[in-house]
């Protein structure tokens, strides 16, 4: 029984122990970021499954500092793949299924809502790079990571959306 507790099979398990507890801790937020880009929770959940099977085996080469990024951009990618492969934005048929956070009072339900359908008709680039900028709040260095490319793209990409989303809001788009 002991040479069992030493054997390798016991050493190799513990890699995956850890990247088993990693999913359990972080996958609720994967996917939220995921249906912010892809605006389908079943998208979001296949895009997070695709991401974190493409992470598993690389998992222990992983340095612990740089894991969050490199999942993020993972799903990142993945979502944008499965946005690329549908050829088209599909819409949500319940909105309020896309907010599991609290939100305080009707008024910041109003806000979440006019928020998601703004931001629902942006170029899925853009919109990832605005969800990771604001949702998850990273810095423009971490959204250029996440999207693979450089940090001035990735301004760029931000600085059109926010445009967009301004000029819709100037015009009364999200006005009720």
């Amino acid at each position: 029984m002991k040479s069992e507790a030493a054997s390798p099979t016991a050493a190799r398990a513990a890699p995956a122990d850890s990247f088993e507890e990693y999913v359990r801790r972080r996958s609720d937020g994967l996917v939220r970021l995921a249906c912010l880009v892809t605006r389908d929770w079943e998208e979001a959940r296949d895009a997070v499954q695709d991401a974190l099977i493409s992470v598993y085996p690389r998992w222990s080469a992983l340095d612990e500092q740089g894991r969050d990024a490199y999942v993020r951009r993972a799903v990142t990618n993945a979502c944008l793949t499965r946005l690329r492969r549908l050829r088209r934005v599909r819409p949500v048929g319940d909105p309020a299924l896309l907010a599991e956070a609290p939100v305080s009072g009707d008024h910041g339900t109003a806000l979440a809502d006019a928020a998601w359908q703004l931001c629902a008709d942006l170029p899925p680039v853009q919109r990832a790079a605005v969800v990771l900028r604001f949702h998850d709040d990273l810095s423009y260095a971490d959204v250029a990571r996440a999207l693979g490319c450089p940090e001035a793209t990735a301004r760029s990409h931000i600085h059109r959306a926010l445009k967009t989303l301004r000029a819709r809001c100037e015009a009364g788009d999200g006005d009720d």
